[in-house]
């Protein structure tokens, strides 16, 4: 989408009143709590399918949104070379998408791993670099190995992801680790479990978490299964095959021109970003109570020689100390913001439908000197208006996106 400038936020609510890209018209509705006027625009306004994005963003990771989310915002919202962040980065999908579109990518996560998933797709390397490496490494040398993740992966498997493992943090500690070497490191992350061949291990759950080696115990003795011997080299040039597959010479020119800033630390504790330098933030806080990411990540953590009990994730259960930590995080972020500058906030819904984020996160944003706008709902299915609330499916959620889109005055 070409545009001579961004919108302004009367500009965009416009456009977004006015939306039919799908064949469909946006409903307005009430915020949900009364005491507070905003509108609530609900729409298809994105395609949910994960194919249509670029191949980069094919990595897996926990309560994670589509590219197509932060897309929306960044084309409206920026101009090229224009800054968009990311203060709870993840796997770096508003990252990765800002570089793809011509913008300066900044993301801040307190888990080192974040940085190891986000960097390589911004440098990524060619194929047959990859092939190279790896054709090089003896992985089927002699190895101490933990036994315990033999419920995970037959020894011969095991015994080459601990000989790439130490590789790889030798050649990190040793300040050796060139872009080709991290590249690896991070496809392996993604492969070390999942539920079909192209993972390292047995059938597990999804490879966006990983079960704990007594869960896998049970999986095992369920399901009759033994771990099969898998070819780690193979893999890993499948799945580099498969995120290179639409990388085009325009996109390695955006990745190249547009130098990202990872910034490894807390979202309310980013003095790496200067003040004033960011148009648009596009962010998915930890969810209330749900989602352990640090359980999840626990055998990730382990192949990159980082304590996953060491890093100080928000696990908060209750709404106000939720409430309190995006308050601090938008203190921030009205720091970095530009005048005139966005965040678009996603949120979910926790405890059957019974606490909608929204509801904390406005008063939030208020509080730490912010502007909300609006709501809006991306809804693919969009049979009843209700339904964004989540009162057809309050056992799992809707199938909606919801973001509060704050403003900078």
């Amino acid at each position: 989408m070409a545009r001579n400038k961004p919108l302004n936020a009367k500009e965009f609510a416009d456009e977004i009143q006015a939306f039919a890209d799908f064949g469909k018209e946006t409903n307005i509705l009430d915020f949900p709590d009364p005491a507070i006027s905003i509108p609530v625009y609900v729409n298809e306004f994105w395609t949910s399918k994960q194919r249509a994005a670029h191949s980069l963003h094919e990595v897996s990771y926990r309560a994670c949104f589509k590219p197509q989310l932060p897309k929306f915002f960044i084309n409206r919202l920026t101009q090229p070379g224009d800054a968009v962040y990311d203060p709870f980065m993840g796997r770096g999908t508003t990252v990765l998408e800002a570089a793809l579109l011509g913008r300066r990518p900044i993301g801040c996560d307190i888990n080192p791993l974040s940085e190891r998933l986000v960097r390589p797709r911004l440098a990524p390397p060619a194929w047959n670099e990859v092939e190279t490496r790896l054709t090089a490494l003896d992985l089927d040398k002699s190895s101490e190995v933990w036994d315990d993740l033999l419920v995970f992966y037959h020894p011969n498997t095991l015994r080459q992801i601990v000989n790439l493992r130490s590789y790889l943090l030798t050649r990190r500690q040793e300040g050796l680790l060139d872009s080709v070497d991290a590249w690896i490191q991070m496809v392996a992350t993604n492969r070390l479990t999942g539920h079909s061949p192209g993972f390292f291990s047995v059938y597990t759950l999804p490879p966006n978490q990983a079960v704990s080696v007594e869960s896998q115990k049970r999986i095992n003795q369920k399901r009759a299964q033994v771990p099969p011997e898998r070819d780690i080299k193979a893999i890993i040039l499948r799945k580099t095959r498969s995120l290179l597959s639409k990388l085009q010479a325009h996109d390695l020119e955006m990745l190249t021109e547009n130098i990202p800033l990872l910034v490894t630390g807390s979202s309310d504790n980013t003095s790496a970003i200067v003040s004033g330098s960011i148009q648009l933030a596009v962010t998915s806080p930890p969810f209330l109570d749900i989602v352990n990411y640090q359980a999840d990540n626990w055998l990730r953590c382990w192949f990159n020689g980082i304590d996953a009990k060491e890093v100080a994730i928000w696990q908060l259960k209750k709404p106000a100390d939720w409430q309190a930590a995006m308050t601090c995080t938008f203190r921030e972020l009205h720091r970095v913001l530009a005048s005139g500058g966005f965040v678009a906030f996603e949120v979910g819904e926790v405890r059957n439908g019974k606490i909608l984020l929204e509801t904390l996160v406005v008063p939030a944003a208020i509080e730490a000197g912010l502007k909300p706008l609006m709501v809006l709902v991306n809804d693919q299915m969009f049979t009843k208006t209700a339904n964004c609330w989540g009162v057809d499916n309050r056992t799992k959620g809707t199938n909606t996106n919801r973001i509060v889109l704050i403003g900078k005055p």
